[in-house]
């Protein structure tokens, strides 16, 4: 899989962040049934490489990646135990360097013009942009996308249901990263159906 497939798998790349390894399957079949083929796991608690490997081995229907990667060591050990995609918030040469020898689609994240051009001379042109809402939004997409028609964003970091359109409209973005389909009460209340329902109340 390329980095450009797994941004076609659907429109809202679930960012998900989990303080309990058991949380993983249950938010994933979750997912699963309410049409979302993807989810970006974070690796921000101690348990998100247990929770990886869980949802790697026990839900064949979900493309599970490993996000928030921002050392080599981290995209390393992320893509061992199961991850088949890596998102960071940055773009560090030795960070990008890494994710390119695990030999998985990744998302190297950017903010500025400058960043995304030293990756595109490098021939990546999938990238993540974070903060989006904070450097620029729909705006800042709109603006590259003229000297940049080669590069495709995944732009996460504030973006809810309701802006979500505003990105998917823009001929550069092929999905955006949002938290809202598994909100932190309704993963630690154990509210499957819950997230099955956002997941199905997603822009198609």
């Amino acid at each position: 899989m390329l980095a450009l497939d797994l941004l076609g798998l659907g429109p809202v790349l679930p960012v998900v962040v989990l303080d309990r390894a058991e949380d993983a399957v249950p938010v994933a079949e979750a997912l699963v049934a309410g049409g979302v083929t993807t989810m970006e796991l974070t690796l921000r608690t101690p348990v998100a490489l247990a929770a990886i490997e869980a949802v790697a081995a026990k839900v064949p229907g979900i493309v599970i990646g490993a996000g928030t990667v921002v050392s080599p060591g981290q995209a390393r050990d992320a893509v061992s135990a199961g991850a088949r995609f890596l998102v960071s918030p940055g773009s560090p040469e030795s960070l990008v360097d890494a994710m390119a020898a695990a030999k998985v689609p990744f998302l190297p994240g950017v903010s500025t013009a400058t960043e995304a051009m030293a990756l595109l001379a490098r021939g990546v042109t999938e990238l993540k942009l974070f903060p989006a809402s904070a450097v620029g939004g729909p705006a800042l997409l709109r603006a590259l996308s003229g000297p940049l028609p080669q590069l495709t964003f995944c732009p996460t970091g504030g973006i809810t249901p309701e802006t979500a359109g505003d990105y998917l409209s823009l001929s550069n973005v092929a999905c955006v990263g949002g938290s809202w389909l598994t909100p932190p009460g309704l993963v630690a209340s154990g509210d499957w159906a819950g997230i099955t329902a956002l997941a199905r109340a997603r822009p198609l």
